[in-house]
């Protein structure tokens, strides 16, 4: 029995999981603690950061030269606007936590007791004064708090920087989620800061990296060590691809395959277990999908993830809201250019989970399309689908707030009823391509489907829809797919009238049929 496991909750710890290096994907930070600079260190949730600074502060302190340890202010948040609860709160579980994690010659007195809005500063600069080094702190889960709780510790902070070193700490670095002015501060008709100045003295703004192909490699190197499981080399590049080396995703891929698929250990892990354990993820989405899917609804994350599903360009996105989806972990700049999803699992969770509403109001539909054999019929399943929207296609429409994507949800909701556990249905899109791709495959089935919607000052996205789905059938292998073109003009055809059919014959011989609606 393994007496490692992959961990996803919580830091790592090195005698219990299976950890890489927990600072070799930090940024250098030996320069910010010489020069006596405060910073912030953002990443997405779940990317290792509490993990990987309790390990540095430990480093620093064990050299001998700094006191440094890390802390954090998240039970603070249950005290709202209620400034000296919330203080009290973070002093006393920091000073059970100094005490656990530095040597007595460190450990700070006995805390004093002050006015609401001044205890955190007046005790740091308590312990500065009576520790032998100079204090570095790293102040976990900060974007936790909000409002005049979250304003009053930075202005604390910002008030104690000018008396460092032997006053107040050294150097601070503040551990979140997200920049300080994403913090959450309801104010003034905005629900975050979208300013600095609070903590206006930070010299830097810093991220943490994903893991590479050659870490997820080691990681999974140490399960074989342990337990003489191997996993296959092209298993761990999958596991690469799929996640990008976001390291929940990573860790909790080979999670459930070691301790629910594949126990038995002497049975290599192959590509096609890190397939089976992508969906049981994608479809389970556990907490850390099922959180960032959440964020969905808010009006400037919708602003860019619909038009990237529907293929249109972004149009007037403030800058910050860009850097505010990829600090959530959402989205990444590809280095082609352009902003794309993080990661494939998280490109197949988001439009998942906006079916949710679209599938909860279909109606009953029963598997006409499934032959003797079990085997879909694609013809037959096309009819089945004509049939569906022409009397539940217009008013399950209004069944989204992504208006854009009506048309699409409600086509993935359909065809989620169609695979519905024997089958997988994939998608892609990016923006500026103008269209979404799916690909259905139920056992020998694979169907290619490329969505476009012809909207107001373009013309017929037909023949461009041809080509592109030509291309996208050639990628998947199939000989046959369905181009849907969906018209969303003001002035199209009454919804009845545009619902036709038509098949062609491509260049390279493929069939495809055209379905308006």
């Amino acid at each position: 029995m393994a007496r490692r496991w992959f961990n996803i909750s919580g830091p790592c710890r090195p005698d219990k999981h299976y950890t890489s290096s927990p600072t070799i994907r930090l940024p250098s930070l030996e320069r910010l603690f010489r020069q006596e600079s405060y910073f912030v260190l953002h990443a997405p949730r779940q990317t290792g950061k509490t993990t990987a600074m309790i390990a540095l502060a430990k480093q620093i302190t064990e050299n001998g030269q700094y006191c440094a340890v890390t802390l954090s202010v998240e039970v603070g948040n249950a005290f709202n606007n209620d400034i000296g609860g919330a203080e009290s709160a973070i002093l006393d579980t920091w000073h059970d936590n100094i005490i656990d994690r530095l040597p007595s010659e460190l450990h700070p007195p006995n805390w004093v007791e002050g006015a609401p809005g001044q205890r955190i500063r007046a005790n740091l600069r308590l312990w500065a004064q009576k520790c032998p080094r100079p204090i570095i702190l790293f102040i976990d889960e900060i974007d936790s708090l909000e409002n005049e709780v979250l304003i009053s510790i930075l202005r604390q902070l910002r008030d104690g920087y000018t008396n460092r070193p032997k006053n107040f700490p050294s150097s601070i670095g503040l551990i979140g989620m997200r920049d300080v002015r994403d913090y959450k501060v309801a104010s003034g008709g905005s629900d975050r800061l979208n300013t600095a100045s609070p903590f206006n003295i930070k010299d830097r703004s810093l991220t943490m990296r994903d893991f590479n192909a050659a870490e997820v490699v080691e990681l999974y190197q140490q399960h074989t060590e342990d337990t003489g499981q191997v996993f296959a080399p092209e298993a761990a590049q999958l596991a690469f691809d799929v996640t990008q080396g976001q390291p929940w995703l990573t860790n909790s891929l080979a999670k459930e395959i070691v301790e629910e698929l594949v126990t038995d250990t002497k049975v290599a892990i192959t590509v096609e277990h890190i397939n089976q354990a992508k969906e049981i993820l994608i479809a389970r989405k556990d907490t850390h999908l099922d959180s960032l899917a959440n964020r969905l609804t808010e009006t400037r994350i919708q602003a860019i993830i619909e038009p990237m599903l529907a293929g249109l360009e972004l149009g007037n996105v403030p800058a910050d809201d860009i850097q505010f989806v990829i600090d959530l972990g959402l989205c990444k700049m590809s280095p082609q250019g352009g902003l794309v999803i993080a990661n494939p699992i998280y490109r197949e969770v988001l439009p998942r989970v906006l079916t949710i509403t679209p599938m909860a109001s279909l109606p009953t539909i029963a598997p006409t399309w499934l032959n003797p054999e079990g085997e879909i019929d694609v013809n037959v399943l096309l009819d089945a689908f004509i049939d569906f929207w022409r009397q539940h296609g217009e008013p399950l429409l209004g069944t989204t707030s992504y208006h854009e994507i009506a048309p699409h949800l409600v086509l993935m909701s359909y065809l989620h009823r169609v695979v519905n556990g024997g089958g997988t249905l994939e998608r892609e899109y990016a923006i500026g391509s103008g269209r979404m791709d799916l690909c259905l495959k139920y056992k020998k089935v694979t169907l290619g489907i490329e969505v476009k919607v012809w909207r107001d000052k373009i013309k017929d996205p037909e023949e461009q829809g041809l080509k592109q789905l030509e291309a996208y059938l050639e990628r998947i292998k199939a000989d046959y797919g369905w181009l849907f073109v969906f018209d969303r003009r003001k002035k199209a055809a009454s919804f009845i009238e545009r619902l036709q059919t038509k098949t062609v014959t491509t260049k390279k011989g493929r069939s495809i049929v055209i379905i308006r609606a």
